[in-house]
């Protein structure tokens, strides 16, 4: 009887367990775990995060050394850059059109200077990764493929545009120029919600 009762008493406790794991996840929404983030997936707000991501991405801070072509572009208007400069294998020009032979370790003082950082220049010609010219859909799925964003996990992209000085250098981007449209807190905000509700593409 004893033994009974135990067993009654086990297969309620599994039942009310069962049921509080269901109501936890709301209708529509499917926990998961991606890449060592504890997500939800939620499409919508997904879809919503990576569009306000996107915005910053096409923000010339960052399009202009992510072009369709081999040379950077530059101004608020992404233009051309005028020296003619050539990307390069590794991204850092060529010959004596070296990148760094202008763009020191940080940003040179005076309206629309040269800007700078230790790390100054395009992605290498093997792995471009191309922002010029992308939509939303187009973007989103290129940045989810390791073959095509250098080789990252989205856990490593959320870590280089959260600490890449190279990144951070849009948001001081010296005298004359624009910032991007959201603070830098706020992109990484919204791309780590992109991922976590579960690295949706846009329609």
């Amino acid at each position: 009887m004893k033994q009974t009762k135990r067993f009654i008493l086990y297969t309620l406790c599994i039942v009310a367990s069962l049921s509080l794991a269901a109501v936890s996840i709301q209708p529509g929404k499917k926990a998961t775990r991606h890449k060592g983030i504890e997500a939800t997936k939620d499409e919508a707000a997904s879809k919503e995060a990576f569009l306000a991501v996107y915005k910053v991405l096409m923000s010339p801070r960052c399009m202009n050394c992510h072009p369709k072509g081999d040379a950077p572009l530059q101004g608020d208007d992404s233009h051309v850059h005028t020296m003619d400069v050539t990307r390069g294998h590794d991204g850092k020009g060529l010959y004596a059109m070296k990148c760094a032979n202008c763009h020191q370790s940080g940003n040179t003082p005076g309206l629309n200077m040269p800007p700078g950082n230790p790390n100054w220049h395009l992605p290498p010609a093997d792995m471009p990764m191309v922002f010029e010219g992308r939509s939303p859909k187009e973007l989103a799925l290129q940045l989810k493929d390791p073959n095509q964003n250098g080789h990252k996990t989205l856990q490593q992209l959320i870590d280089h545009v959260s600490k890449d000085t190279l990144v951070l250098w849009g948001w001081n981007p010296g005298d004359g120029r624009n910032r991007p449209p959201l603070k830098h807190a706020e992109f990484v905000k919204q791309f780590k919600t992109w991922v976590a509700k579960g690295a949706a593409v846009p329609d």
